[in-house]
Formats: C-alpha cells, structure tokens, sequence
C-alpha cells in the first residue's frame, strides 16, 4: 500500500505518530485501596452490662422505704409461723383437753391471788394491831409451822389425793418419780411422801427400774403417794395429755388417782441445824 493510501486510511506506518498530532492519554491511575475498618469498641457481654447496672447502687429514699417495710413484712410474717409450729401440739389437742388445761392455769391463778390476798392480810393486821408484837408472834408460829410442813419435821393432814402406780415390768425410771413429784407440787401440793418416805425440797431419786431408791431408801412397787392438796387441782394435773398418766401407761405401768378428804402425812424428817447459815433478823 503506498503512503497515500495510508494516510487517506489514517494508519501511520512504522507506527510513528503524525506531525501535530496529541499524545495519546496515559491510563489513569488506579484509585488506592479503602483503607482497613479500625477496630471498634470491645463488644461488652449481657453479664457486664449487669454488673455495670447494679454497681455501684443508685438507690433512691423511696426504694430504702419499701425495702425496709418488706424487711418488716418478712420478719412478722416468720414470728406469726414459729408461733403457730409452737401452738401444733394444743391444736392437735381434744377439746375436752384443751379445757382441762384452761381450768388448770385458772386455778394456779387463782391459789396465787390467794397467797397475795393472805400476805396483803398479814400486813394490815400487823399495821392495825394494838399489840403489834403479840401478833408478830402468833405470825411467827404459825409461819414456823408452815415451814416445819414444807421441811418435814411436822406431821400434816387434810384434803388430797393418793396415787398408786403399779409397775409389774419394772420400766418405771427414777425420773418418771421425780416428774410426778414436780407436776404435783406445780398443781399445789403441800404434803407429800411416797412409800413412807417424806418429800421435801431435797429430795432425789436413784437406781434403775424396779430397784429404786429415795433419798438412799429402796422402794419397791406399787408406789403409793400420799398428796395433801386442793384435789380438784391435783387430779386434773396428772391426766393432762402428755402428763403422768399417759407416760406410766405408755411404759407399760398403770396409774390410779383417788381423791380423799383427809390425807394424812406422818413421815417425819429429824430437823437438821446448818452448819455455816445463821439467821440474819
């Protein structure tokens, strides 16, 4: 083809570029990469976000108030149900029972009113006495006789009771002897012996069943108590649900309650003068 075949088609031979003609454009530059995302904030757990809600506490007065009355709430609400686990066993008692043991508290009621009113007594007849010091000793001997009642040096006599209790199987313990004595002498009982024993304060109970012994005497069953009391007081104390009775019958023992309108009490104990106390009046 000659030149100017070529240059009518345009085409530059020997690829040279034509006189006058622009550069061709350089390709542009690729655009640099997106820089890498930055890392964002550490992503905090539900467990810490908890924690970061509950410390440090922001409380206000109204929610101090409303725990305080729950507080107040609770510990009622726990007094009311240790008072009711307390009270199971008189709710699971008979009615009969339960009024047994009403007339029981009423009459101990009543014999202390009795011992207030004869004290109060005593005291007005000593301040209206014209002869103060003859009724200070007619005072005197009879509270000496009251105490040679309680040590057992005076025979006493009067309304009461006598409790047998048979022991064929030997169960009966010196406790079970030491418990009837405290339930009697709760119910107001003033006299006691057992067996030709006398009761006082110090009296105690030794040995196993069926070789028993008070005071270091041995006894054998049936042992008999000989009560002086109110016996309407004195019954009802030892047939209590839970009391005596029930105890000796559930060791295979019996016993029987008879009431009387003289007891006597005739075991004496030698009066005994104390080695180190003396009176201080």
């Amino acid at each position: 083809m000659s030149d100017e075949q070529n240059r009518h088609s345009g085409q530059n031979p020997a690829g040279r570029r034509p006189a006058g003609a622009l550069p061709a454009e350089a390709p542009a530059p690729s655009s640099p990469p997106p820089p890498p995302p930055q890392a964002g904030p550490e992503e905090v757990s539900g467990r810490q976000r908890l924690r970061a809600g509950l410390w440090p506490p922001r409380v206000s007065r109204a929610q101090l108030i409303v725990a305080l009355l729950l507080f107040v709430l609770g510990l009622g609400l726990a007094i009311q149900v240790r008072s009711n686990s307390d009270n199971s066993a008189l709710r699971g008692a008979r009615q009969e029972d339960l009024v047994r043991i009403l007339d029981e508290l009423d009459n101990r009621t009543q014999r202390l009113e009795d011992e207030k009113q004869r004290l109060d007594d005593q005291r007005t007849e000593l301040e209206n006495s014209s002869d103060q010091a003859e009724e200070a000793r007619k005072q005197t001997l009879e509270k000496e006789r009251q105490l040679g009642i309680l040590a057992g040096t005076v025979a006493a006599h009067g309304p009461g009771i006598t409790l047998t209790i048979s022991d064929p199987t030997g169960a009966v313990e010196a406790d079970m002897l030491l418990d009837t004595i405290q339930e009697l002498r709760a119910a107001g009982a003033e006299a006691m012996e057992i067996n030709g024993v006398r009761v006082v304060a110090n009296t105690y109970f030794s040995g196993d069943g069926g070789e028993l012994r008070v005071d270091g005497r041995e006894i054998e069953a049936p042992y008999e108590f000989e009560v002086i009391g109110k016996p309407q007081d004195l019954e009802p104390a030892l047939n209590i649900p839970g009391g005596v009775v029930q105890t000796l019958e559930k060791e295979q023992a019996t016993a029987e309650v008879a009431r009387a309108d003289d007891i006597v009490v005739d075991a004496l104990r030698p009066a005994k003068r104390p080695d180190h106390a003396r009176s201080s009046s």
